[in-house]
């Protein structure tokens, strides 16, 4: 796992996370969404620096020049539902990049121990392109585990980044002995500590429920 920590240097960057984390500006959720869409932008920024670039020809009023221009393929994929304005952040700046969604779920067993359910997916071939998986908080990393078992089932996919608001240390160390030597984790901050039931301390909550309210 090669991993880009992108909180190991002062930017505005700070700015939308210490919002993210203010139990005051979580109320309202607009913002929420609006700070993870902005988190997005900067990662998916930073990581169009390890793709593929070939020059192209833009014709201007006076003259030609020659540009250098992403030549991946790429497929974004988010886990619902909390992955959807990270999404939308990456879409920005990606915005030729093709789609896919997939629902992964705790399904708690007792309060303190859980199954992972995917129960929907919606995605075009993965072969020999690059995939993007957007999920905002990687606490266990069980969720990401099994999306990954399922989508390596759609091709051959040539390369893997992983695109995380919040990391928890111990999901870090689990996706890193799941998935490929090669992916990238690129991760606006990292915590040190999960809770009994798994949640990332201090963090800052459900993702999905600030973003887009209580579910039952």
């Amino acid at each position: 796992m090669i991993i880009h920590n992108l909180d190991s240097s002062n930017s505005v960057l700070n700015h939308f996370i210490s919002e993210i984390r203010d139990v005051e500006i979580q109320k309202d959720s607009m913002r929420f969404r609006r700070n993870i869409e902005r988190i997005g932008e900067i990662l998916c920024y930073e990581l169009s620096k390890e793709l593929d670039f070939s020059d192209h020809t833009v014709k201007t009023p006076l003259g030609d020049k020659i540009i250098p221009l992403v030549s991946d393929k790429m497929v974004l994929c988010s886990i619902l539902r909390a992955g959807l304005p990270l999404h939308q952040g990456i879409l920005n700046y990606f915005d030729k990049i093709e789609n896919a969604f997939i629902s992964a779920y705790r399904h708690h067993t007792s309060p303190e121990a859980f199954d992972i359910k995917v129960e929907y997916l919606a995605s075009p071939s993965l072969d020999n392109k690059i995939l993007i998986l957007a999920d905002p908080m990687l606490a266990t990393g069980s969720s990401l585990s099994a999306v990954y078992e399922i989508l390596k089932t759609l091709g051959k996919i040539r390369e893997i980044h992983i695109v995380a608001v919040i990391a928890a240390t111990e999901g870090i160390d689990h996706i890193t002995s799941q998935f490929p030597e090669n992916t990238h984790l690129w991760v606006a901050t990292v915590d040190n500590e999960l809770n009994t039931y798994g949640y990332i301390v201090p963090g800052l909550g459900d993702a999905g429920d600030l973003a887009f309210g209580n579910k039952l």
